[in-house]
């Protein structure tokens, strides 16, 4: 049933009004403060930068899995020198790999895709270290290959500096012997001394007489 009165009828026929400005401002309720953000990679060079597709090798199905794709980095450590390997998906940036470059690692192609290589790592993306196998594929063959070199030559880098690493410790050591030995003369040659200089200051004694015969 439709209602009768003219005034209920025109306040529905009427149009909704737009909201009116009072020009009154309000105050937030919550103030938020800007906040530094941190990505660990503050104290590190970057010196290769490729978009890129990650996919691990998945045992237990006997598969490829993909892990993500984003941003393939090598990152060098300003003061250790040493170098990793860290990977990003693009939009959320969640880390997908993330490893030490170790010298005894190795890259090769990925059979049958110049656009694709592989390699194993002991990856610490999730937090843990774990041994994986790893295939990454680029938008061109020239983007895998300088990849590949980049990889390899960190890779013979880290293996020369463990190498004066251990000439230095080596030489240490050696250094270390010769202090001791050079200690070990000495202190020789100081109980040397003293025995000499005991015997020295000890008085003679006079050889006793025979006794005379009655």
């Amino acid at each position: 049933m439709s209602s009768t009165d003219p005034e209920h009828r025109e306040e529905e026929e009427a149009p909704a009004g737009e909201d009116e400005d009072t020009g009154a401002q309000v105050a937030p309720v919550v103030k938020l403060e800007e906040v530094a953000v941190t990505t660990g990679e503050e104290d590190e060079d970057p010196i290769l930068d490729l978009k890129s597709k990650l996919y691990r090798f998945d045992k237990e199905g006997n598969q490829w899995k993909e892990r993500g794709a984003g941003t393939v980095k090598f990152l060098k450590h300003k003061v250790t020198g040493k170098v990793r390997l860290v990977m990003r998906q693009s939009k959320t940036l969640k880390i997908c790999a993330n490893h030490l470059i170790l010298p005894t690692m190795t890259v090769q192609e990925h059979a049958g895709n110049e656009k694709s290589c592989v390699w194993h790592a002991r990856d610490f993306a999730d937090g843990e270290l774990k041994d994986e196998l790893f295939c990454i594929r680029f938008a061109s063959i020239e983007n895998c290959k300088s990849f590949m070199e980049t990889f390899q030559e960190v890779a013979e880098s880290q293996s020369k500096k463990e190498e004066n690493k251990d000439a230095s410790a080596a030489a240490g050591l050696l250094s270390n012997l010769s202090v001791e030995e050079k200690k070990s003369e000495d202190k020789v040659g100081e109980q040397e001394t003293a025995s000499e200089k005991e015997n020295k200051d000890k008085p003679e004694k006079k050889a006793e007489e025979p006794a005379s015969s009655a």
